[in-house]
């Protein structure tokens, strides 16, 4: 998942409950081509036993047989033969009461002596602090690792810590919270100096875990489950107070949100992933060729600015208002620059004035053109400003104070609608 591979990552695993045919594994992957190069497709829950809906198997870290006769060996295999990375999706801090794991170990479950608590999307949290789980948990995600060739984890931590205490030895409930992170942290650091290049995502629910001591051990964060592009150029946004670009996963969903029911333009959720640690989390055999080619053509764009995304100044403009964002990445040396103008929702302003690009050198001289690689955007007027028809159909010039000290005028797109804008020093 790092930046040392391409375009990100693919959920293929379908969630709890996805059942795989055993005569046809490696077949929701396709051929070359008819998914973009340079992907690292995930496994996502349910790939492991007892797992068939979302009240059992947590703990129990065995490929399924039932499931995958022949392991996951015939699907690994084909996709590193595609060149690609291959992860798969764990939660190993945490347990369903369905599982084998639980009814041996009923002692490993953290909860107090009174008894366990209500249980929150049917798990509860396994005992990290107990050296006997720490073991088991390391041993089976590293054998798993080691058997496979896994290339990234997505570690998933989808409840809290509620009755978070353990049982001594004469019975007494001991405060769990600081045992159970020490021992995580220590779990994620055996993990990391095994296989040095495996690269681990901190997921909780989507951005529930992202502290000093997770970035300091993992490769990126999900920063949300959602990924309703309206929503995710917020999410974005404020993540990126914090974090660089490259550190958070921005993932391209189907045209209908499953956490909204909100349904975007393609070309609105592809320009929104592009600007972070970029993947993809669809249903690749349900797209049509012309979606294919999009979802290829916005592939090469990221590898493209892949390197100035993920090392450059992330700026953003004071447009005055909530319904427009313009942010973007400017080179160091302020050679380079790649722009998003979005529009999220209506305004009472019937044009969207002029915008400044920030960031760049207002005594140099810059190209600008509108890169269309994944669609036009929708707009509502009936002509664009004068130099975006211009940077439509190639190059235009124009001097680095007008960009980022005047301001251009910026078209006013329709809702949910985004373009963008590259910007290069003229030779």
């Amino acid at each position: 998942m790092g930046e040392t591979h391409g375009g990100g990552t693919s959920n293929a695993g379908g969630g709890a409950g996805h059942h795989g045919d055993g005569a046809h594994e490696p077949s929701f992957v396709g051929g070359r081509d008819r998914i973009p190069d340079s992907l690292a497709p995930l496994v996502d829950d349910g790939w492991f036993r007892g797992r068939r809906d979302d009240t059992a198997g947590l703990g129990d870290w065995f490929v399924d047989e039932k499931v995958w006769p022949h392991g996951l060996a015939p699907l690994v295999d084909h996709v590193h033969g595609l060149g690609m990375q291959f992860g798969l999706w764990f939660e190993p801090e945490m347990i369903n009461l369905e599982s084998r794991v639980a009814r041996e170990h009923p002692d490993w479950v953290l909860g107090s002596s009174a008894g366990l608590g209500p249980s929150a999307r049917h798990q509860y949290v396994l005992n990290l602090a107990d050296e006997r789980a720490w073991s088991y948990v390391l041993e089976r995600v590293d054998a798993l690792v080691g058997r496979y060739a896994i290339d990234y984890l997505k570690w998933d931590h989808n409840r809290d810590l509620h009755e978070a205490v353990f049982r001594d030895g004469a019975g007494t409930d001991r405060p769990a919270v600081h045992a159970q992170t020490v021992a995580l942290y220590r779990l994620l650091d055996a993990l990391k100096e095994r296989p040095p290049a495996l690269e681990i995502e901190s997921c909780a629910g989507g951005g529930g875990r992202v502290d000093l001591g997770i970035l300091a051990r993992t490769d990126r964060v999900w920063a949300s489950d959602c990924n309703d592009p309206v929503e995710r150029q917020a999410i974005q946004r404020w993540t990126g107070q914090l974090l660089p670009p490259e550190l958070v996963g921005a993932h391209v969903g189907a045209a209908e949100a499953h956490t909204t029911r909100r349904v975007t333009t393609d070309s609105f959720r592809l320009i929104t992933a592009l600007f972070g640690h970029a993947g993809i989390e669809t249903d690749l055999t349900r797209c049509s060729p012309e979606e294919l080619e999009r979802l290829a053509s916005w592939a090469a764009l990221y590898r493209e600015f892949r390197p100035l995304l993920h090392h450059g100044r992330v700026v953003r403009a004071d447009t005055g208002e909530d319904a427009t964002i313009l942010h973007g990445v400017v080179a160091r040396d302020r050679t380079s620059a790649l722009y998003c103008w979005a529009r999220l929702v209506t305004s009472p302003e019937a044009q969207s004035g002029r915008v400044r690009l920030p960031g760049l050198d207002p005594a140099g001289d810059y190209r600008v053109r509108i890169r269309t690689d994944v669609g036009h955007p929708s707009a509502h007027q009936a002509a664009p400003p004068a130099w975006v028809a211009q940077a439509m159909d190639g190059w235009t010039a124009l001097p680095g104070a007008v960009l980022c000290r005047t301001g251009v005028p910026m078209p006013t797109l329709n809702p949910e609608q985004a373009m963008l804008i590259e910007v290069r020093a003229s030779a």
